[in-house]
Protein backbone atom coordinates (compact mmCIF):
# COMPACT_ATOMS: atom_id res chain seq x y z
CA UNK A 1 0.00 0.00 0.00
CA UNK A 2 1.13 3.54 -0.71
CA UNK A 3 1.75 5.61 2.43
CA UNK A 4 -0.78 8.12 3.72
CA UNK A 5 0.87 11.44 4.46
CA UNK A 6 -0.22 14.16 6.81
CA UNK A 7 -0.70 17.64 5.42
CA UNK A 8 2.56 18.74 7.08
CA UNK A 9 4.44 15.81 5.53
CA UNK A 10 3.15 16.70 2.07
CA UNK A 11 4.19 20.32 2.59
CA UNK A 12 7.67 19.11 3.59
CA UNK A 13 7.82 16.95 0.44
CA UNK A 14 6.86 19.93 -1.74
CA UNK A 15 9.52 22.08 -0.06
CA UNK A 16 12.11 19.40 -0.77
CA UNK A 17 11.07 19.36 -4.44
CA UNK A 18 11.39 23.13 -4.61
CA UNK A 19 14.84 22.96 -3.02
CA UNK A 20 16.05 20.45 -5.64
CA UNK A 21 16.06 23.22 -8.25
CA UNK A 22 15.61 22.37 -11.93
CA UNK A 23 14.02 18.95 -12.53
CA UNK A 24 13.84 17.19 -15.88
CA UNK A 25 10.37 16.48 -17.30
CA UNK A 26 9.29 12.83 -17.00
CA UNK A 27 5.86 13.17 -18.64
CA UNK A 28 4.94 12.33 -22.23
CA UNK A 29 1.83 14.53 -22.21
CA UNK A 30 1.42 16.98 -25.07
CA UNK A 31 0.28 20.02 -23.06
CA UNK A 32 2.88 21.98 -21.15
CA UNK A 33 0.83 22.40 -17.97
CA UNK A 34 -0.09 18.70 -18.11
CA UNK A 35 3.59 17.74 -18.24
CA UNK A 36 4.35 19.99 -15.28
CA UNK A 37 1.66 18.38 -13.12
CA UNK A 38 2.49 14.82 -14.19
CA UNK A 39 6.20 15.27 -13.43
CA UNK A 40 5.36 16.58 -9.96
CA UNK A 41 3.08 13.59 -9.34
CA UNK A 42 5.85 11.25 -10.52
CA UNK A 43 8.26 12.76 -7.99
CA UNK A 44 5.68 12.48 -5.21
CA UNK A 45 4.96 8.89 -6.26
CA UNK A 46 1.23 9.42 -6.65
CA UNK A 47 -1.33 8.75 -9.37
CA UNK A 48 -2.90 11.68 -11.19
CA UNK A 49 -4.90 13.88 -8.79
CA UNK A 50 -4.68 11.24 -6.07
CA UNK A 51 -3.12 13.07 -3.15
CA UNK A 52 -1.90 10.77 -0.36
CA UNK A 53 -3.78 12.64 2.38
CA UNK A 54 -6.35 11.16 4.77
CA UNK A 55 -8.85 13.81 3.60
CA UNK A 56 -7.69 13.80 -0.04
CA UNK A 57 -11.23 14.42 -1.33
CA UNK A 58 -10.95 17.95 0.07
CA UNK A 59 -7.68 18.77 -1.72
CA UNK A 60 -6.52 19.33 -5.29
CA UNK A 61 -3.01 19.75 -6.68
CA UNK A 62 -2.82 22.47 -9.34
CA UNK A 63 0.22 23.70 -11.25
CA UNK A 64 0.66 26.80 -13.41
CA UNK A 65 3.51 27.72 -15.73
CA UNK A 66 4.82 31.20 -14.84
CA UNK A 67 4.08 33.75 -17.55
CA UNK A 68 1.46 31.55 -19.20
CA UNK A 69 -2.00 32.86 -20.03
CA UNK A 70 -3.35 29.32 -20.36
CA UNK A 71 -6.66 28.33 -18.86
CA UNK A 72 -6.88 26.07 -15.83
CA UNK A 73 -9.56 23.36 -15.90
CA UNK A 74 -11.35 23.23 -12.55
CA UNK A 75 -14.44 21.12 -13.30
CA UNK A 76 -16.00 18.74 -15.86
CA UNK A 77 -19.80 19.01 -15.82
CA UNK A 78 -22.36 18.56 -18.59
CA UNK A 79 -25.24 21.07 -18.77
CA UNK A 80 -28.77 20.44 -17.56
CA UNK A 81 -31.18 18.91 -18.26
CA UNK A 82 -28.49 16.19 -18.34
CA UNK A 83 -30.98 13.50 -19.35
CA UNK A 84 -31.37 15.27 -22.72
CA UNK A 85 -27.66 15.11 -23.57
CA UNK A 86 -27.80 18.67 -24.92
CA UNK A 87 -24.22 18.81 -26.19
CA UNK A 88 -24.44 15.61 -28.24
CA UNK A 89 -28.11 15.89 -29.24
CA UNK A 90 -28.65 19.65 -29.69
CA UNK A 91 -25.49 21.74 -29.94
CA UNK A 92 -23.49 19.32 -32.08
CA UNK A 93 -26.10 18.22 -34.69
CA UNK A 94 -27.97 21.55 -34.90
CA UNK A 95 -25.15 24.05 -34.45
CA UNK A 96 -22.01 22.08 -35.30
CA UNK A 97 -19.73 22.79 -38.24
CA UNK A 98 -17.63 20.45 -40.43
CA UNK A 99 -14.65 19.04 -38.54
CA UNK A 100 -11.35 20.16 -40.07
CA UNK A 101 -10.33 16.50 -40.48
CA UNK A 102 -13.67 15.33 -41.87
CA UNK A 103 -13.10 13.00 -44.79
CA UNK A 104 -9.51 12.35 -43.70
CA UNK A 105 -9.07 11.17 -40.13
CA UNK A 106 -12.86 11.00 -39.59
CA UNK A 107 -15.95 10.26 -41.68
CA UNK A 108 -16.91 12.81 -44.33
CA UNK A 109 -19.91 14.05 -42.32
CA UNK A 110 -18.02 14.52 -39.03
CA UNK A 111 -19.19 17.66 -37.22
CA UNK A 112 -17.42 19.65 -34.52
CA UNK A 113 -18.72 21.81 -31.69
CA UNK A 114 -15.51 22.99 -30.12
CA UNK A 115 -15.24 26.46 -28.63
CA UNK A 116 -14.61 28.33 -25.40
CA UNK A 117 -17.19 30.93 -24.41
CA UNK A 118 -17.60 33.45 -21.58
CA UNK A 119 -19.96 36.16 -20.34
CA UNK A 120 -17.92 39.25 -21.29
CA UNK A 121 -18.59 38.99 -25.05
CA UNK A 122 -20.16 36.69 -27.62
CA UNK A 123 -18.02 34.33 -29.66
CA UNK A 124 -17.71 34.83 -33.41
CA UNK A 125 -20.42 32.19 -33.77
CA UNK A 126 -22.85 34.09 -31.54
CA UNK A 127 -22.57 32.06 -28.33
CA UNK A 128 -22.23 33.52 -24.85
CA UNK A 129 -22.42 32.61 -21.16
CA UNK A 130 -25.21 34.32 -19.22
CA UNK A 131 -25.17 34.45 -15.42
CA UNK A 132 -28.82 34.81 -14.37
CA UNK A 133 -28.87 35.60 -10.68
CA UNK A 134 -32.67 35.84 -10.52
CA UNK A 135 -33.11 32.28 -11.83
CA UNK A 136 -29.90 31.06 -10.12
CA UNK A 137 -28.58 29.64 -13.38
CA UNK A 138 -25.55 29.86 -15.66
CA UNK A 139 -26.93 29.55 -19.20
CA UNK A 140 -25.64 29.21 -22.75
CA UNK A 141 -27.15 31.76 -25.14
CA UNK A 142 -27.13 32.05 -28.94
CA UNK A 143 -27.70 35.27 -30.93
CA UNK A 144 -27.57 34.87 -34.73
CA UNK A 145 -27.16 38.63 -35.22
CA UNK A 146 -23.76 38.42 -33.49
CA UNK A 147 -22.32 35.79 -35.85
CA UNK A 148 -19.27 36.95 -37.82
CA UNK A 149 -19.70 37.37 -41.57
CA UNK A 150 -16.90 34.82 -42.00
CA UNK A 151 -19.37 32.19 -40.75
CA UNK A 152 -22.25 33.20 -43.05
CA UNK A 153 -22.38 29.79 -44.70
CA UNK A 154 -22.49 28.02 -41.35
CA UNK A 155 -25.24 30.36 -40.11
CA UNK A 156 -27.32 29.56 -43.17
CA UNK A 157 -26.93 25.85 -42.41
CA UNK A 158 -28.06 26.47 -38.81
CA UNK A 159 -31.16 28.23 -40.13
CA UNK A 160 -32.04 25.20 -42.25
CA UNK A 161 -31.39 22.77 -39.39
CA UNK A 162 -33.06 24.48 -36.44
CA UNK A 163 -33.97 28.07 -37.30
CA UNK A 164 -32.45 31.33 -36.11
CA UNK A 165 -33.55 31.93 -32.55
CA UNK A 166 -32.43 31.39 -29.00
CA UNK A 167 -31.39 27.87 -28.01
CA UNK A 168 -34.40 25.76 -27.12
CA UNK A 169 -33.97 24.30 -24.61
CA UNK A 170 -31.17 26.46 -23.25
CA UNK A 171 -28.35 24.43 -21.69
CA UNK A 172 -27.80 25.56 -18.11
CA UNK A 173 -26.12 24.78 -14.79
CA UNK A 174 -28.05 25.53 -11.62
CA UNK A 175 -26.17 27.51 -8.99
CA UNK A 176 -26.80 24.81 -6.39
CA UNK A 177 -25.40 22.03 -8.61
CA UNK A 178 -22.37 24.13 -9.55
CA UNK A 179 -21.75 25.15 -5.96
CA UNK A 180 -21.77 21.54 -4.80
CA UNK A 181 -19.63 20.24 -7.68
CA UNK A 182 -17.01 22.98 -7.35
CA UNK A 183 -16.99 22.77 -3.57
CA UNK A 184 -16.20 19.06 -3.64
CA UNK A 185 -13.66 19.39 -6.48
CA UNK A 186 -11.60 22.43 -5.46
CA UNK A 187 -12.54 23.15 -1.84
CA UNK A 188 -8.86 23.38 -0.89
CA UNK A 189 -5.83 23.40 -3.16
CA UNK A 190 -2.06 23.19 -3.30
CA UNK A 191 -1.21 25.74 -6.03
CA UNK A 192 2.31 25.69 -7.47
CA UNK A 193 3.75 28.10 -10.00
CA UNK A 194 6.51 26.67 -12.13
CA UNK A 195 9.29 28.12 -14.26
CA UNK A 196 10.08 26.22 -17.48
CA UNK A 197 13.22 26.06 -19.59
CA UNK A 198 14.48 23.97 -22.48
CA UNK A 199 17.94 22.52 -22.99
CA UNK A 200 18.44 20.88 -26.36
CA UNK A 201 15.44 18.56 -26.62
CA UNK A 202 14.83 18.22 -22.88
CA UNK A 203 12.44 20.27 -20.76
CA UNK A 204 13.13 21.25 -17.15
CA UNK A 205 10.85 22.57 -14.43
CA UNK A 206 11.56 24.71 -11.38
CA UNK A 207 8.75 24.29 -8.86
CA UNK A 208 9.15 27.72 -7.39
CA UNK A 209 6.18 29.45 -5.76
CA UNK A 210 3.89 27.30 -3.61
CA UNK A 211 0.66 28.30 -1.91
CA UNK A 212 -2.08 26.63 0.06
CA UNK A 213 -5.47 27.94 -1.10
CA UNK A 214 -8.33 27.22 1.27
CA UNK A 215 -12.14 27.52 1.23
CA UNK A 216 -13.27 27.97 -2.37
CA UNK A 217 -15.64 30.97 -2.57
CA UNK A 218 -18.57 30.35 -4.93
CA UNK A 219 -19.65 34.01 -4.96
CA UNK A 220 -16.19 35.01 -6.18
CA UNK A 221 -16.51 32.36 -8.87
CA UNK A 222 -19.81 33.85 -10.09
CA UNK A 223 -18.23 37.29 -10.26
CA UNK A 224 -15.41 35.72 -12.27
CA UNK A 225 -17.99 34.21 -14.63
CA UNK A 226 -19.64 37.60 -15.12
CA UNK A 227 -16.29 39.28 -15.83
CA UNK A 228 -15.13 36.65 -18.32
CA UNK A 229 -12.41 35.31 -16.02
CA UNK A 230 -14.17 31.93 -15.80
CA UNK A 231 -15.15 30.27 -19.07
CA UNK A 232 -17.02 27.24 -20.42
CA UNK A 233 -15.23 24.98 -22.87
CA UNK A 234 -17.05 22.65 -25.28
CA UNK A 235 -15.08 19.92 -27.04
CA UNK A 236 -17.40 17.62 -28.96
CA UNK A 237 -17.38 15.95 -32.36
CA UNK A 238 -19.77 13.50 -33.97
CA UNK A 239 -17.76 10.48 -32.87
CA UNK A 240 -17.01 11.59 -29.32
CA UNK A 241 -17.87 14.23 -26.72
CA UNK A 242 -14.67 15.01 -24.82
CA UNK A 243 -16.70 16.70 -22.10
CA UNK A 244 -17.75 20.19 -21.08
CA UNK A 245 -15.29 21.98 -18.82
CA UNK A 246 -15.33 25.01 -16.57
CA UNK A 247 -12.01 26.78 -16.93
CA UNK A 248 -10.44 29.76 -15.22
CA UNK A 249 -7.77 32.24 -16.26
CA UNK A 250 -4.85 30.92 -14.25
CA UNK A 251 -3.77 34.29 -12.83
CA UNK A 252 -7.31 34.75 -11.45
CA UNK A 253 -7.58 31.30 -9.86
CA UNK A 254 -5.99 32.09 -6.44
CA UNK A 255 -8.49 34.93 -5.90
CA UNK A 256 -11.34 32.40 -5.79
CA UNK A 257 -10.33 31.25 -2.30
CA UNK A 258 -10.91 32.85 1.08
CA UNK A 259 -7.45 31.99 2.39
CA UNK A 260 -3.97 31.89 0.84
CA UNK A 261 -0.80 30.77 2.64
CA UNK A 262 2.66 30.75 1.11
CA UNK A 263 4.59 27.50 1.68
Amino acid sequence: MKPILTKDQLIAALRAIRDRGWIRCTSKRKTNDGRIGNTLEDILGIEENNLPLPNAAEWELKTHRLGSSSLLTILHLEPSPRTLGLVADLLLPKYGWPHREAGEKYEAGELSFRQTIHAAARSDRGFKVVVDREKSKVLVSFDPSSVSSSHAGWLKSVESRVGLGELDPQPFWGFADLHYALGTKVHNCFYIEVEVRRERRAEYFLYRDMKILEKFDFDKFLVGMERGQALIDFDARTGHNHGTKFRIRSNYFPSLFQGSTVI
